[in-house]
């Protein structure tokens, strides 16, 4: 079964901080190959204690979307989980230059625990075990960032990583499936902020109109308005089923690839207990 399962759905540093929801990233498995996503802070721990177990020993490779910690914390301690401490050498890991090179967030003595260390450049074709992947134009945000699009035998599936919202997103994204990270509920202009908002991911649905959409990534607003709620108010409003990812979810590609099952996640959205205050 090809599946993505969100280990953590924090964005926004309080959130991340007071762990009001998990920054453990996103585990991507196709045709049994195994990728690790922005494996922020807590992700080796997520893995273990995911139901069931996540062995980070089976992974192929790691891909960082940029270098922000919560993205990032956990990835050399995934490293050396995928390669056994080192004696078993495997695996590509991916990553803007800036995260490499430039104030690295790799630790050097990795290096030789895997295969390949391979910097991500905007508009490029990469490939981790046979699954191949692109990247976008790079992203409006602090450090060097992409989104991806991985191109499965059934359809097309996108990450909308962290940015700010400009108009070149609607062409970058033609996918099936479209994970987005929605940080804020409201723009704001009082602070200099890179992330998009509700009405940000409501532009791009209604102008992308994949198959399905989930939103992730929740700052402190955003969790305290309810995302599953909100969810599904953007599925009525749009058409386009709309799912708020929660910690521990996981979605079976093939099943939401389905022109016939539209809307047949719609339990992912509500009903779903209040955040943690």
């Amino acid at each position: 079964m090809d599946y993505i399962k969100f280990l953590g759905t924090a964005g926004a540093r309080m959130v991340v901080a007071k762990q009001l929801r998990s920054s453990g990233g996103v585990w991507l498995s196709f045709g049994g190959t195994n990728i690790y996503l922005d494996p922020g802070p807590g992700a080796l721990v997520k893995c273990w204690s995911s139901k069931p177990k996540l062995d980070p020993g089976k992974l192929d490779g790691v891909i960082l979307s940029h270098k922000h910690l919560d993205h990032s914390g956990d990835v050399n301690a995934i490293i050396e989980a995928m390669t056994e401490g080192g004696f078993k050498k495997k695996g590509i890991v991916l990553a803007p230059d800036d995260a490499i090179n430039s104030d690295p967030v790799i630790f050097k003595y990795l290096k030789d625990y895997v295969n390949k260390i391979e910097a991500l450049k905007e508009e490029q074709s990469y490939s981790v075990n046979g699954v191949s992947f692109s990247t976008s134009k790079r992203h409006v945000h602090p450090v060097e960032t992409y989104g991806l699009t991985f191109h499965l035998p059934k359809g097309k599936l996108s990450f909308i990583t962290d940015t700010k919202y400009f108009p070149d997103l609607s062409t970058m994204y033609k996918s099936d499936i479209i994970v987005i990270n929605t940080v804020l509920l409201k723009p704001r202009n009082d602070i200099k902020i890179d992330h998009l908002s509700i009405n940000d991911s409501k532009i791009l649905i209604n102008e992308l109109r994949p198959k399905a959409v989930v939103l992730t990534h929740f700052g402190m607003s955003l969790l305290k308005a309810k995302p599953w709620e909100i969810a599904e108010r953007l599925s009525q409003e749009t058409g386009v089923e709309v799912i708020a990812a929660r910690d521990g979810m996981q979605l079976n590609l093939e099943e939401l690839l389905s022109s016939e099952n539209t809307f047949c996640y719609r339990e992912h959205n509500v009903a779903k207990p209040q955040p943690k205050k």
